[in-house]
């Protein structure tokens, strides 16, 4: 999604797991039609959008021209000895310590551990999707993803929390798993606060339609003393 409004707090778009499944909402009217043939609609209660998955563009990049430059660099070195010249000082002075050198030496083990960190590394990377920023949504079709940045949804427990009574200031940090909503009361029972606190934010958690709602971690404390 776009990122939060600025100066005014927008209703979000939700998904509304009420609805029949075998209906869509046709875009500028308040009716519904069938959706097409070949697109059934899916249940928001039963399937969610997966992880969205990083394109690694830069990492591709440098492992790509790494690759191509090593291999650029020993192909034209293997040429120039097929046809009379000496190796490269480099491949002599690599194989002179190669067969020199123990196993035990500090600087070839330090270079086995910076390599099978390079390694873990790049499968790391392989393996996961990346993106943590992404929150993804429950889709109502099989054909629609999406996602909320954590600085929207955060956005969206904050202006929930400020509009309950008694709330003077509220912050909120999104995690994957769970939001950490710290609170600022006034004027009200505390009490009285913390309950409407915790309705208002369960419901925003609910319309904010996640695959994986986060668990709230709300802290509520009253004003500083003054002087």
């Amino acid at each position: 999604m776009s990122e939060p409004p600025q100066d005014a707090t927008r209703p979000m778009p939700v998904v509304d797991t009420e609805k029949q499944p075998g209906t869509e909402k046709h875009p500028g009217t308040d009716q519904h039609r069938p959706p097409a043939d070949g697109q059934p609609a899916l249940s928001p209660d039963a399937h969610g959008s997966g992880r969205f998955w990083s394109a690694r563009r830069v990492p591709a990049a440098i492992v790509a021209l790494l690759t191509l430059g090593g291999a650029g660099l020993l192909l034209y070195d293997i040429v120039a000895v097929r046809t009379g010249h000496p190796a490269m000082y480099w491949r002599r002075e690599l194989a002179r310590q190669l067969a020199e050198r123990h196993l035990d030496d500090i600087p070839v083990l330090a270079g086995a551990a910076f390599v099978t960190a390079l390694g873990l590394w790049l499968i790391l990377l392989a393996i996961t999707p990346g993106l943590r920023n992404l929150l993804p949504m429950l889709r109502p079709r099989y054909d629609v993803r999406a996602a909320l940045t954590r600085d929207a949804a955060a956005q969206v427990l904050r202006d929930r929390a400020v509009e309950v009574s008694g709330v003077r200031e509220a912050r909120v940090r999104m995690r994957r798993r769970r939001a950490d909503v710290r609170v600022i009361s006034h004027f009200r029972d505390p009490a009285e606060v913390r309950g409407d606190l915790d309705a208002a934010l369960a419901r925003a958690v609910t319309d904010l339609g996640m695959v994986r709602r986060p668990k709230l971690s709300v802290r509520l404390r009253g004003p500083g003393k003054k002087g």
